[in-house]
């Protein structure tokens, strides 16, 4: 099914010139054939922008025009940031990747489970625990359980998470609950709230980065739509809060291509902020999963690593490929059974124009 959709999707795109107008068109077609209401796209090097696009509307039945400035909520792609923050926060010698857990909060260690007693910040953001999992559309616990500010609901619920069981399987733990307390670590070592903490690295990369839905503060901006394709009122979201660590920024398209070009920048060790290897630490020191990032090979033998993000109403989609310095990227904001195949669809065709 996804082959044959990929074959004539870009059987399409190959009968039109490769123009980055035409592309936007072929984009808009996709984003149609599809009925998704807002579809973009960028290709980014070390030091350019090659092409970037944003087709459709911020909410369906609209004609309010989706941009590359409009904020899209990212998902799991905000993982890739808090290691960011975080191997900043290591290099500042705030904190380190060997820090304990119960060294920054060694009251609650008689209420958690002991399984847990020596989780370090490494552990926590590599998927390397074996945290209870945990995503936004598990029932417990029970928002009416979780009360208060925000900052004291992440609280709250981490501590939760610390008296669940673990888990027993081996290997990779893909799981929301490591994100939770790492924020929490890095937040108590920084003495700096986790947004103040993504407003630093926003400035330090000329972009504007938010949390929660995007449509709350602003209804023009874009609407997230579920599975039925029904647009997602502006509320407060208390679980995505609580994984606000894990996957809860906004950002447009065109400063998360800022974002990812400064990880290009970092591989090549151009970076002012990082050393080269660290970053090459976070997207390829650990296999399948690094810091943020799961790691592969791709066809041609290159080391990928990538993420998507689908915090219920959204898809974002990214693939960093350093040996051929591209990054793609695809902002969607709806998140149906194909959506994320239509994000690959497109991506692989962006590979093909502009190498992978």
């Amino acid at each position: 099914m996804r082959a044959s959709l990929s074959a004539l999707l870009l059987m399409l795109f190959f009968s039109v010139t490769t123009t980055a107008q035409s592309f936007q068109t072929y984009a808009d077609s996709l984003r149609q054939a599809h009925h998704i209401p807002a579809l973009g796209y960028a290709v980014v090097s070390s030091d350019t922008i090659l092409d970037i696009g944003m087709t459709g509307v911020c909410k369906i039945n609209t004609n309010i025009p989706a941009t590359i400035d409009h904020q899209f909520r990212i998902g799991s792609n905000t993982k890739a940031i808090t290691c960011m923050i975080a191997a900043m926060l290591v290099q500042a010698r705030v904190i380190t990747w060997d820090t304990p857990f119960f060294m920054l909060f060694p009251g609650w260690k008689t209420s958690a489970n002991k399984v847990y007693h020596h989780l370090t910040l490494q552990q926590l953001l590599t998927f390397r625990n074996n945290l209870a999992h945990y995503t936004y559309t598990y029932p417990l616990p029970r928002p009416q359980q979780i009360t208060g500010s925000e900052a004291n609901q992440r609280l709250q619920f981490a501590r939760w998470l610390l008296q669940q069981p673990p888990v027993t399987d081996t290997g990779l733990n893909l799981t929301n609950s490591g994100y939770t307390l790492a924020g929490l670590m890095l937040e108590k070592a920084s003495g700096k709230t986790y947004a103040q903490l993504l407003k630093v690295l926003g400035q330090q990369l000329h972009v504007h980065p938010g949390l929660g839905s995007p449509n709350v503060a602003d209804s023009t901006q874009p609407w997230g739509h579920d599975a039925q394709g029904h647009p997602e009122p502006p509320a407060y979201q208390p679980k995505l809060n609580w994984l606000q660590a894990a996957g809860n920024i906004h950002i447009s398209l065109r400063d998360y291509a800022r974002f990812v070009q400064e990880q290009l920048r970092g591989l090549a060790g151009k970076s002012s902020l990082l050393p080269a290897d660290v970053f090459q630490q976070l997207h390829f020191g650990l296999p399948g999963f690094a810091y943020g990032w799961f790691t592969n090979i791709n066809a041609k033998g290159h080391a990928v690593s990538q993420n998507s993000g689908t915090p219920g109403t959204f898809v974002t989609t990214v693939k960093v490929i350093p040996a051929v310095n591209r990054t793609y990227i695809v902002f969607t904001n709806i998140q149906q059974e194909n959506t994320t195949r239509v994000a690959d669809t497109l991506l692989h065709t962006l590979e093909i124009k502009y190498g992978y």
